[in-house]
């Protein structure tokens, strides 16, 4: 089986079997057969083989990106103008999706990247709360109830050919924080290395966008 196949077999399986706190509404674009046959298309276009890759880990996917196209970072609009899959989704831009795909620009294009990195999340399913994106550390409850699904996950993940002596973090923080400590238990990856969230960036540090891309190509190359 190449990545790509892995990788549709990991999605098509993804479920939260365990009671969420009331509310709380599933991100599930993979039991959604538009989004499930556009995740075939990119796969199948960028992870056709069996080489191995680091993983970037973010938080978990939103509702106007990875929520809703099944790739991680990459919203409807981008899907369509940059990777030439087509789709008759809102073509509404996702904010952390435009920082990523600036990066991955400078970084040498689509295939050079994901050649070399595959993207996912510590909660590889989004969630909502009152129709807003909600992150699986936002709440004791909620981050109690994921416990047992993200660990099953980012095992899973190191079947698809990700290697195990460094993974990346996006998000400094409490994502970070979680991440760190279950790493330190579970002995999954030999380092994180954490980087700036894209959201963070472009909502807080918009000025120093370039000065982050610097960064994160710098510890990307740096493995």
């Amino acid at each position: 089986m190449t990545f790509a196949d892995k990788v549709l077999v990991f999605y098509k399986n993804l479920a939260i079997t365990g009671k969420l706190p009331k509310g709380v509404e599933v991100l599930n674009p993979y039991q959604q057969k538009e989004s499930f046959e556009l995740c075939k298309q990119f796969y199948k276009k960028y992870y056709n083989d069996t080489n191995k890759r680091f993983a970037i880990l973010g938080i978990n996917p939103g509702r106007f990106g990875g929520g809703i196209t099944g790739i991680p970072f990459t919203d409807p609009l981008k899907l369509e103008a940059i990777s030439g899959i087509k789709n008759d989704m809102p073509k509404k831009a996702e904010l952390s999706a435009d920082f990523i795909h600036a990066m991955i620009a400078a970084f040498g294009g689509l295939e050079k990247f994901y050649g070399s990195y595959f993207f996912n999340s510590v909660s590889p399913l989004g969630f909502t709360q009152d129709g807003k994106n909600l992150n699986y550390y936002d709440t004791p409850e909620l981050i109690k109830s994921l416990e047992g699904f993200i660990l099953t996950s980012i095992r899973q993940l190191l079947d698809l050919g990700i290697h195990r002596h460094v993974a990346f973090c996006l998000g400094e923080g409490d994502n970070f924080k979680y991440l760190s400590k279950l790493n330190e238990r579970e002995k999954i990856f030999g380092k994180i290395i954490p980087l700036a969230h894209p959201r963070f960036i472009m909502q807080y540090r918009r000025k120093k966008v370039q000065e982050y891309i610097e960064d994160y190509l710098r510890k990307l190359n740096g493995v």
